[in-house]
């Protein structure tokens, strides 16, 4: 028996791929713990999760940059923010302090579980820092595989600032005397994706392991009413995922006029936690709820209207529903490209498209047989990369090195 630490910061998608992955593990006789948001965590890996607060003390549910949780979590991002600027903020205001917070708990948490590896998300930048500095074997958990496209090659003063803030991150909280990225695992590399969708890997080299999306049970909302869904029309999920609330009202408007203008073949069920379009029982075309069963709703999905998430395309893909994508800002224009490239979606600009040019591009992927078989071959490598399991025997064998550095 191996003992596992999952390092994650509180991100509702930088979690739930790992969940599934902690299960396998479990199931096959393996300790495993998580350094992390324990209110998160307990909600999505369930309530016996053995979790290791960090950072300690931090309040309780944060759900992204600039979400209701304090400490680092609690640096509200400007809606409007887009381009190096969002970039910016996002290393400064959360990343890097989020690093600094967690690294005490981290080190407590090794201290406690003693782990064979350390299993850090991408964005839980202590987890790497601190496994390098002790000597730990360590793999990276890359949930979103917009990385793996080194989008700052053609940007070199940026990619040049975002290399010295790391180099000094890891002089504060890790061994001065490091040399590897944090972000890719000199031992392993899970990505949750596969080149089919991703493309090529140019960064993270033959330590790369495509293992597909892991999708796992998770805790449903309150009862969906699914006697309102209706058979006889092409049901379109829309959702912004769960960092997005506040800049979406008008977008999420835009695509209720579009599906109301096609209400004669085409339903639509909006995920609404802003209550932007309002809670009606009584409305047969848009079915807006603060919380949605997303993977259920996916089965019967015909289509998907989303800001290109990696979490959402992966599992809309998974089902091969066809997207619609609006990247907002992060690593969204990257997955929304990949999207495209792979012809299993149409792009559309998030500030822009009102509801003609949402309803156009539902008209493309819903009308148009090329993107509904390009999603199906998307799906057709997803499922063969063996997901969550597949991770678990890449883990397994880091665990059984003698000599993982």
């Amino acid at each position: 028996m191996s003992s596992f630490l999952f390092v994650v910061p509180p991100l509702v998608g930088h979690v739930n791929p790992l969940v599934g992955v902690a299960s396998a593990l479990a199931a096959r006789g393996h300790q495993v713990a998580w350094a992390g948001e324990p209110t998160l965590i307990h909600r999505l890996a369930g309530p016996d999760a053995a979790v290791h607060p960090c950072p300690p003390g931090e309040p309780d549910g944060p759900d992204g940059p600039g979400g209701p949780g304090g400490g680092a979590a609690d640096a509200v991002r400007p809606p409007d923010l887009r381009g190096p600027e969002a970039l910016r903020f996002l290393w400064e205001r959360f990343l890097v302090p989020l690093a600094e917070a967690m690294a005490p708990g981290v080190r407590r948490a090794v201290d406690v579980v003693r782990p064979d590896v350390v299993v850090a998300d991408q964005q839980a930048l202590a987890g790497a820092l601190v496994a390098e500095d002790l000597g730990l074997a360590w793999a990276t958990s890359a949930t979103t595989s917009a990385e793996f496209a080194d989008a700052l090659a053609s940007m070199p003063r940026v990619a040049a600032w975002n290399d010295a803030l790391l180099r000094d991150l890891r002089g504060r909280i890790g061994h001065p005397g490091g040399t590897c990225d944090p972000r890719f695992s000199p031992h392993l590399v899970l990505a949750f994706s596969t080149p089919e969708l991703a493309g090529p890997a140019l960064r993270g080299g033959d330590r790369v392991r495509w293992v597909g999306p892991s999708l796992a049970a998770r805790p449903r909302p309150a009862a969906f009413p699914w006697n309102r869904l209706d058979p006889g029309r092409a049901l379109v999920l829309v959702t912004l995922g769960t960092a997005n609330a506040g800049v979406g009202g008008r977008f999420l408007t835009e695509a209720a006029s579009a599906v109301r203008a096609r209400a004669g073949r085409v339903q639509a069920v909006v995920a609404d936690p802003e209550g932007v379009l309002g809670v009606r029982t009584d409305d047969p075309d848009v079915i807006a709820l603060p919380r949605i069963p997303q993977l259920d709703l996916l089965e019967r999905a015909a289509a998907v209207v989303c800001h290109a998430g990696h979490n959402t395309v992966c599992e809309a893909l998974w089902y091969g529903v066809p997207l619609v994508v609006a990247p907002i800002r992060d690593d969204q224009p990257v997955i929304a490209a990949q999207v495209a490239d792979a012809g299993a979606g149409v792009r559309i600009r998030f500030g822009r498209a009102g509801a003609a040019a949402i309803g156009a591009a539902l008209d493309t992927v819903l009308g148009e047989p090329h993107a509904r078989a390009a999603a199906a071959k998307v799906s057709a490598a997803f499922r063969a990369a063996g997901g969550a399991s597949a991770a678990a025997d890449h883990l397994e064998r880091l665990a059984g090195q003698e000599d993982p550095v």
